[in-house]
């Protein structure tokens, strides 16, 4: 029959227009009023057809949503490097940019004039970014991230859209409390939370400490065993004097008995 699909597609739309309605009368205006009602509307168990009032109202937006990047630094209570930049301006991000939005000044050692794995400087045009998250997943550190929040509308394009790297740095932990689930995956695979020059250096540590550990074994062996030797010198000696006493003692009893023989058969 022609036009079913017309009318179960306007059953739908009505179902959704009668459900808000419903809805309304259920809330009895109180949708809006705790934060709990407006959970409610935004989750799965939402019936009808509502309008968010933002900005007064937001909607939270998923993990994987991506917007313009930000860099990841060590928070500033971690024990060993506080602050420190996870970034080591290898360049990667500006050259997989598909716009060609970041701008990245690698640091130099002021006494040998030789590059240091820091960045100096790092722009992003966020008018220019696309938010493909290609800077993000090529960075071989972890380094650069996709940002959640999406209100950076200014009237001043020159300057407040041009984000350099104090505005771009942010904490560890801040990433860790947007993506949870992603920071967890990138850790397993990164065999720790800390930055992967921290994660070699510990296991270039650890090994150092095994091997130093395992050569002070080797050489209390080797002090112990002069003395081993020796001792199992003096416990061969003792058990060769002992196999030649009983030989003694055995030859002895012997001749004894064959004269004991030789007399009786006189």
């Amino acid at each position: 029959m022609y036009g079913v699909g017309i009318l179960k597609g306007l059953g739908v739309t009505i179902k959704h227009f009668i459900d808000t309605y419903v809805d309304d009368i259920r809330y009895a205006g109180r949708k809006y009023m705790r934060q709990e009602n407006f959970e409610v509307r935004q989750g799965l168990k939402a019936q009808g057809a509502f309008t968010v009032q933002y900005p007064e109202e937001k909607i939270a937006v998923p993990e994987r949503f991506r917007f313009v990047p930000f860099l990841i630094v060590d928070d500033a209570d971690h024990p060993e490097r506080p602050g420190h930049d996870w970034c080591t301006s290898c360049g990667i991000c500006a050259k997989v940019c598909p716009p060609q939005c970041i701008w990245i000044v690698r640091g130099e050692n002021p006494q040998t004039g030789r590059p240091i794995p820091e960045p100096e400087a790092f722009f992003i045009d966020i008018d220019i970014c696309m938010n493909c998250g290609y800077c993000s997943e090529f960075c071989p550190f972890d380094a650069i991230k996709m940002d959640h929040d999406y209100e950076l509308a200014s009237y001043d394009r020159t300057g407040a859209h041009i984000h350099d790297k104090q505005k771009l740095s942010k904490p560890f932990s801040y990433w860790r409390t947007i993506a949870p689930t992603t920071a967890a995956e990138e850790a397993e695979a990164r065999g720790g939370w800390e930055h992967t020059d921290v994660i070699k250096e510990r296991k270039k540590a650890e090994a150092a400490a095994a091997k130093a550990a395992k050569a002070a074994a080797q050489a209390e062996q080797a002090e112990a065993a002069p003395e081993a030797e020796a001792q199992s010198e003096q416990d061969a000696e003792a058990a060769k004097a002992e196999r030649l006493r009983k030989r003694e003692a055995a030859l002895a009893r012997n001749r004894a008995r064959k004269e004991q023989e030789n007399q009786n058969d006189e």
